[in-house]
C-alpha cells in the first residue's frame, strides 16, 4: 500500500509541475534522431533526446528570422523638410 500511495504521489507532483509544453520542433526531431540513433548506434532514446534538442534550436532559430522587425522601426524623422523652408532651386 506504501508503494502505491508513493507512486501516486510522484505522479501527482509531476504532473502538477506540467505546464502547456512547446513542442514546436521536438516531435519531428525526436522521431528522426530516435531512428537514427537506434540504426547507427543503437541509442534510440539517446538519439531521440538529442534530436528533440536539435528540432527544439532550429524551430527557435526559423521564429526568430520570421519575426516582423518592421513594426518596430520608427518612421524616420523628415528634418528640415516639415518645417516650411523654402527650397533652393539653382537652375539657370
Amino acid at each position: 500500500m506504501r508503494i502505491v500511495a508513493t507512486v501516486s504521489a510522484i505522479a501527482l507532483m509531476t504532473l502538477a509541475g506540467v505546464g502547456a509544453a512547446e513542442a514546436k520542433g521536438c516531435i519531428k526531431g525526436a522521431i528522426i534522431g530516435g531512428v537514427a540513433g537506434h540504426y547507427l548506434a543503437e541509442r534510440g532514446i539517446v538519439g531521440a533526446v538529442a534530436g528533440c534538442l536539435a528540432g527544439r534550436a532550429l524551430a527557435n532559430r526559423r521564429a526568430r528570422r520570421e519575426v516582423d522587425y518592421g513594426s518596430r522601426v520608427r518612421a524616420p524623422d523628415p528634418g528640415y523638410a516639415s518645417r516650411g523652408y523654402p527650397r533652393r532651386d539653382y537652375s539657370y
